[in-house]
């Protein structure tokens, strides 16, 4: 029998610290090696263009490995497959060092990016099934905020130790490793998943749409608005110092709300409706960002809660996911879940830099980066909307 998430009221946090300590381990490592890898091709000579060429490896790694994993838990149970894709992803890391043709950086993203994404995806689910139905919102929020830590914490171990040498690349091998420890030690805690999805992949897209729609907008606008901002507010007249601490009030905002949303959208019956809130006020704050451009203060407050409304769109959708689903149809909806993620990050930054592009050909100048951000949170309010009215009680 697989353990549901309904069959508790407290969250088990032998599992919760297992999932939460393996993922924040691997965003660390993920946060140190994109700004390395970066750095070292830029060293080699590599043009920007073949830089983000292979840097869109993660994304199209993400898709690839997204509707393979709830097979592999199935086969290998949950714990197994996620150790596996740590020592995958760890023997990759130094691999990047000892590849001096560029073409082969290609096939090792595809393997490093594919196997922390079976890692992101089954730690959700552990963490989704290890959290009781009326906690599973502060379960999530406290996952991504500890992940943000994660993420903030391998950019600050990059800047010490630089990208000379071996060293950078066996550390990143080393914080892999340490992920599998936590997993280890609580493998008898994980959910047993011993039946297969009832549906095939592509059908847990449409099945809870205003969870998997939320990770589609959060992550075209995460990628595409973090990537390009900097470009956007020089472009407006801040300078790159100010642009860079705009970019990291939003990056506080998305910390600080993690925990505050996950706890009201606990005491919703419908998670739904803070979701459309969420996307309510994307929607306003992206068309606010082109009146502000001469007040780098209002900016500044404006992205501190524009921020924690972006990634409560992945918080909460995965409440809601959670919420919805069990067992291994939840590992496969979780798989969509991050399927959707990537999609999103491979079309939020073309799009909004070809919007960026058309409106200053126009006459418009850089309004384009506000309305391509609109257009996609415009989208989500829509359609979170019509669900809220034609699907009242179910997605």
């Amino acid at each position: 029998m697989q353990k549901s998430s309904q069959d508790h009221e407290n969250i088990q946090w032998p599992s919760f610290i297992a999932a939460t300590a393996s993922v924040t381990a691997v965003g660390v490592a993920i946060g140190l090696g994109l700004p390395l890898l970066s750095m070292i091709l830029e060293k080699r000579g590599v043009p920007s263009t073949l830089i983000g060429l292979n840097s869109a490896m993660a994304g199209i790694a993400a898709m690839a490995a997204a509707p393979i994993t709830t097979k592999l838990a199935h086969r290998f149970s949950v714990p197994a497959t996620m150790i596996g894709a740590v020592l995958l992803a760890a023997l990759s890391a130094p691999g990047f060092y000892f590849a001096e043709n560029f073409w082969l950086w290609f096939p090792l993203r595809i393997v490093f990016h594919g196997a922390t994404t079976t890692l992101f995806i089954l730690s959700e689910f552990w963490i989704n099934a290890s959290a009781p139905p009326k906690k599973r919102g502060l379960a999530l929020g406290v996952y991504a905020t500890v992940l943000s830590v994660g993420f903030a914490l391998g950019p600050l171990i990059f800047a010490r130790i630089g990208s000379d040498g071996l060293l950078p690349f066996l550390l990143g091998a080393v914080v892999l490793l340490i992920a599998a420890v936590p997993v280890f030690i609580a493998r008898g805690e994980c959910p047993v998943i011993d039946e297969k999805p009832q549906l095939h992949f592509m059908r847990y897209i449409f099945l809870v749409p205003t969870a998997t729609a939320a990770v589609f907008v959060f992550g075209a606008v995460e990628a595409g608005g973090l990537s390009l901002f900097p470009i956007y507010a020089t472009r407006s007249g801040f300078s790159e110092s100010q642009a860079a601490l705009l970019l990291t009030i939003m990056g506080l905002g998305n910390m600080l709300f993690q925990i505050p949303l996950g706890l009201i959208s606990d005491r919703l019956k419908d998670r739904r409706i803070l979701l459309f809130i969420m996307a309510f006020c994307g929607l306003v704050g992206a068309f606010t960002l082109p009146l502000l451009s001469d007040s780098w203060e209002f900016l500044a407050v404006v992205l501190l809660f524009w921020g924690g409304s972006v990634a409560g769109l992945y918080t909460v959708g995965l409440s809601h996911l959670g919420s919805r689903l069990t067992g291994a149809d939840l590992v496969a909806a979780n798989a969509a879940f991050i399927f959707c993620y990537a999609v999103g990050t491979v079309a939020g930054p073309q799009a909004i830099g070809a919007a960026m592009d058309a409106s200053a050909k126009y006459g418009y100048g850089q309004q384009g980066f506000a309305w391509a951000i609109a257009f996609f949170f415009g989208l989500y309010f829509v359609l979170s909307g019509v669900r809220m009215i034609f699907r009242p009680k179910k997605t």
